[in-house]
Order: structure tokens, then C-alpha cells, then sequence
């Protein structure tokens, strides 16, 4: 990585920090949206609390108008963690810490505070915990899912990831020799700008990528084999721009990357080797682009150094196109994302909240409300 680079994007992630914590001061958190429409069946939002002292997830219906009501808290029976230097906007620092799985019939969270993973089975709006497990490494932030094949990362010391089977009923089971080195040098808890930043497998399931930020800026590709186990060691890519974060895919051999450094989205394409190609990439002009989710043919991203959320298009080509550098602001310290029909949820973990939006025909957002019932530190969100 270019020295300049990093060094602006360490200023500008000290100088967001800053203004998050004293945008915190003064806001409440603690009373819910009054709204209480009892509808059931247009979809439900998970968000996992991640608190030091207990993790949980809460659990909202979704009504029809898009407002998220509370119906339910379960416990996951672990912890919830706290990155380096623990100021940040988003504690686990990654994405995809919370991970739908069997075709949404299971949920799996990760518990950094306690080293640990919890699966549960969802029936609707309801949760019932069915395993609490070992995550195979320390401070466990993302999980990825192909199947009933699930594999961990633990973002804390060398990064490792951790294979396991999901069961029929929802259990977790570890996979014998399936854990595998990213060779990093991070501590316990780890810094947030240095930890890995995400796990995923591609569509087809037979590579598993893993972003590492700011300790190496590349994009390291491990081959899947027949029995679940990871090839010994990865095909690591430098990628186009610094500070790789967030991963999602366009198809089994189309990666989408959001890269923090530049604050932008870059698309690559999957040889099969492992080697990724043709890099093409366009910034949102925004501070700290890390998280991204995808609506129809939008992609939105959220920008925790100054506040929103910016929205792209992908051509044909794989050429990222920039829609609106800000589609909408938020409260300080926006984070993880996820959508629900054509509605977009956006956690805040400086302050605690989620943000509802809706989306519109143009790709435009339109700012429904927030629920306030959650404590900050939130990270991890999940949607039917």
C-alpha cells in the first residue's frame, strides 16, 4: 500500500471517530418507535447487539410500510466484543458478523468477547438457540455460508478461519483440520483498521475469499475441497485500491469489493486459479466506504467517516458507476446494511440505531424512520 494513502485514511478514521463520540453525547436510545402495527409475514430483521456484558439478537417484524416492531430478544449465550481502541463506530469491524443459513431457516452470530459461535433456529419471528460452539480462534467478526458448509473468521492474532457443518436442526459442528492461517500479526482484541474484514464464498462455492484491510490490502482466495476443507494456503491478490473491506458477487466469477482507503467499489473478475482480474473501480468521494448491500440493480454502501450512504450502478462491463455520493445522511457512524424487499435497513453503531429506507424506482432513498431501542455498540444485521 502506498505510504500517503494510508496514512490519509488513518487521519481521516481518527478524525470520524472523534466526531462520532461527540455526536454521541446528549442522544437517546432507549425508547422505541411507537409503531405497533401487528402485521406479520412481510419479512423480519434481525440485529445482534453485540454488548460486552451479554450478546444478543433482537428481532422486528416488518410491516408493509417498511417500520421495523420489536418482537423478541434471545440471548446467544456468549459476548459481545469491542475492537481496538473500542471508540470505533463499528466494534466488530467487519461484515456479515450475523448470517442467515438453510434457506433463512437458521441464524448464526458471532460472539467476539467470548471466542465463541452461536447458531439458532428460526421459526418466523421466533428464535430457539441450538449450539453454542468454539470458533476456533479468538475474537470471531464474520461468517460465511454456502449450504450447510460454514466457515468463520476470527479476526484476532494471525486471522483464522474455521470450518464447521451445519446440521438439520441447526447445530454446529467443527470440521476436523479445516482451520487455516491468513498470516496476519493483530492483536487480541485487534485494531479495527488492521483486522480482516470479511468472509464469503463465492456463489458456487468453490473459493473462499477473505478481506484483510489495512494489514496486508489484499484479497486472499482459498479452493474449497470436496470434504469442506480449504486449500493449505490462499492466492493472495493486492487489491486495486486500499483497504479492502466488504465483499459481495455479481456471479460465481464476479467479485464486488468495497475498499475503504479510496472509499470506493471496485469490481474484479474470479480466474480459476484464484487470481483476481480486471479490477474497475469508482470512488463515492465520501470518508471510510466499508459495508454494501445490493437492492434490485442498486448497490448502496455505507460511509462511517462522514455520515451516509452512497448508492451505484454496475454496468454489463463490470464498470462501477457512482449514482449519489449521498443518498442519504444518517446519525453518526453508519455501518452494516441489509435489505427487505424493496425496503433498506441501515445500523448506526456510535448511536445504536437502524435507519429504515425505502427504495425507490430511480435507486433515490427515502427516509422512513429510525428505531431507538437498541444500545450503541450494535454490529450485524440479517433480513427475510
Amino acid at each position: 500500500m502506498k505510504r500517503p494513502v494510508l496514512t490519509l485514511f488513518l487521519a481521516l478514521a481518527v478524525m470520524a471517530l472523534a466526531g462520532a463520540q461527540a455526536a454521541t453525547a446528549g442522544h437517546g436510545h432507549g425508547h422505541g418507535h411507537g409503531h405497533h402495527h401487528g402485521h406479520r409475514g412481510h419479512g423480519v430483521v434481525f440485529v445482534q447487539t453485540n454488548q460486552p456484558g451479554g450478546n444478543a439478537i433482537a428481532v422486528y417484524d416488518r410491516g408493509h410500510d417498511g417500520l421495523l416492531t420489536r418482537a423478541g430478544t434471545y440471548s446467544t449465550g456468549g459476548l459481545g466484543g469491542t475492537a481496538a481502541p473500542g471508540t470505533e463506530s463499528d466494534r466488530l469491524a467487519s461484515q456479515d458478523s450475523l448470517k442467515l443459513a438453510g434457506h433463512g431457516r437458521a441464524l448464526i452470530a458471532v460472539n467476539a468477547g467470548s471466542d465463541t459461535v452461536t447458531s439458532f433456529k428460526v421459526h418466523g419471528d421466533r428464535l430457539r438457540r441450538e449450539s453454542v460452539v468454539d470458533s476456533g480462534g479468538s475474537f470471531p467478526a464474520s461468517v460465511a455460508v454456502h449450504g450447510r458448509l460454514v466457515y468463520v473468521l476470527n479476526s484476532g492474532g494471525t486471522g483464522i478461519v474455521q470450518g464447521f457443518r451445519l446440521g438439520h436442526h441447526g447445530q454446529l459442528r467443527p470440521i476436523d483440520d479445516s482451520a487455516r492461517s491468513l498470516g496476519l500479526a493483530n492483536g487480541d482484541p485487534p485494531n479495527f483498521l488492521m483486522s480482516p474484514g470479511d468472509v464469503a464464498f463465492t456463489p458456487d462455492g468453490s473459493k473462499l475469499l477473505v478481506t484483510t484491510k489495512a494489514s496486508t490490502s489484499s484479497i486472499d482466495v482459498f479452493h474449497v475441497r470436496r470434504d469442506g476443507r480449504l486449500s493449505d494456503t490462499p492466492v493472495v491478490n493486492p487489491s486495486a485500491t486500499p483497504v479492502p473491506f466488504a465483499l459481495l458477487f455479481r456471479s460465481p466469477a464476479e467479485l464486488i469489493s468495497v475498499e475503504a482507503g479510496a472509499s470506493s467499489l471496485t469490481t474484479y473478475r474470479i480466474q480459476h486459479g484464484g487470481t483476481l482480474t480486471g479490477p474497475q473501480s469508482a470512488s463515492d468521494g465520501q470518508t471510510a466506504a466499508c459495508w454494501i448491500t445490493q437492492v434490485g440493480r442498486f448497490y448502496y454502501v455505507s460511509n462511517t467517516g462522514s455520515n451516509d450512504l452512497s448508492s451505484f450502478t454496475i454496468d454489463r462491463s463490470g464498470q462501477p458507476a457512482l449514482l449519489q455520493a449521498v443518498a442519504a445522511a444518517t446519525p453518526p457512524g453508519p455501518i452494516d446494511l441489509t435489505s427487505s424487499g424493496s425496503f433498506l435497513y441501515v445500523e448506526t453503531g456510535t448511536q445504536g440505531t437502524v435507519e429504515e429506507f425505502r427504495v425507490l424506482g430511480d435507486g433515490s432513498l427515502l427516509a422512513l424512520g429510525s428505531v431507538t431501542d437498541l444500545a450503541p455498540g450494535i454490529e450485524g444485521i440479517a433480513a427475510t
